[in-house]
């Protein structure tokens, strides 16, 4: 039976395009994405993950299940956001990045948990975080950000909250394969639903949004039933193990971070993509087809 991994049609000539070395590689753009946990009284076994759907009629992975995320703003880059945690310095070799990269990769990690699932990792001062982020003034907010017209340091500074890096957990990054067009040099982080906020689908898009354990999910695609990409899949076998959120965070600290990165390579009369470390997502094409 086969799974839910996302493979579209035309990798194959892409793949074999870029083993004859006949493709130009696109630079992959910093992004940052956050597995958001949340444990359940009533329900033991661990914690849920929240995903969300891509749109059908999206580009890139239309209709595979992710977690919120995007692409970091460099403006983030610039100014010295209000910040708890462990400083800048500790980030940048914990994400192996100078200090202002450091700043601008969790900014976004925290600034697209926001957009895409209303949720904010920051609060009033550097011991709390805010309690509701609904209404039109939030809102209002949450849609300039959406449309760049407010850098999230700007965001911060004019509500008076303090980034809260102390909930996030830097989990794993993974790199976009070199032969797709659009790249991404993407840090997983881990965090717990803050008390007194809930998930929506606040993603333009997104059709879907859920709470699944990661086993669940994971059977999900196993059998088919839910499309995914290899870094998604690859993450939520990581978070099986866990009881709690709290297991899943302290985990995180001593995660490898090495990049993974898809690499090609010719064996025979096929060409033969692995990423290392994750076998299951191996895939063969035969070397030569009709993309010449």
């Amino acid at each position: 039976m086969p799974n839910g991994q996302w493979f579209p049609p035309e990798w194959a000539g892409r793949i074999r395009a870029l083993a004859r070395g006949e493709l130009s590689v696109a630079p992959a753009r910093r992004a940052a994405t956050v597995m958001l946990l949340r444990d359940s009284v009533d329900e033991p076994g661990g914690p849920s993950v929240h995903m969300l759907r891509r749109r059908t009629s999206m580009a890139f992975a239309g209709g595979a299940y992710a977690y919120p995320g995007g692409g970091v703003d460099p403006r983030d880059d610039d100014w010295l956001v209000r910040w708890a945690g462990p400083g800048r310095d500790v980030w940048a070799r914990r994400l192996g990045v100078d200090a202002a990269s450091a700043q601008a990769i969790v900014c976004a990690a925290v600034r697209e948990t926001y957009e895409e699932a209303g949720v904010l990792l920051a609060g009033e001062t550097a011991e709390t975080v805010v309690g509701d982020t609904t209404g039109d003034d939030w809102e209002a907010d949450r849609a300039a950000l959406v449309d760049r017209e407010l850098s999230f340091a700007d965001f911060l500074e004019r509500r008076g909250l303090t980034l809260r890096s102390d909930l996030l957990g830097a989990w794993t990054r993974w790199i976009t394969p070199e032969f797709e067009p659009k790249r991404y040099d993407t840090w997983f982080f881990v965090a717990a639903l803050p008390a007194g906020q809930r998930t929506r689908n606040a993603s333009t898009e997104a059709d879907r949004t859920v709470w699944i354990r990661p086993a669940d999910a994971a059977l999900g695609y196993d059998k088919g039933e839910l499309l995914m990409m290899p870094p998604t899949v690859a993450t939520l076998r990581q978070l099986q193990p866990y009881g709690s959120a709290a297991e899943a965070l302290a985990a995180a600290v001593g995660r490898d971070l090495a990049p993974v990165l898809a690499r090609p390579r010719v064996e025979g009369d096929e060409v033969v993509l692995s990423w290392p470390g994750q076998d299951e997502f191996t895939q063969r094409v035969p070397l030569e087809g009709g993309d010449r």
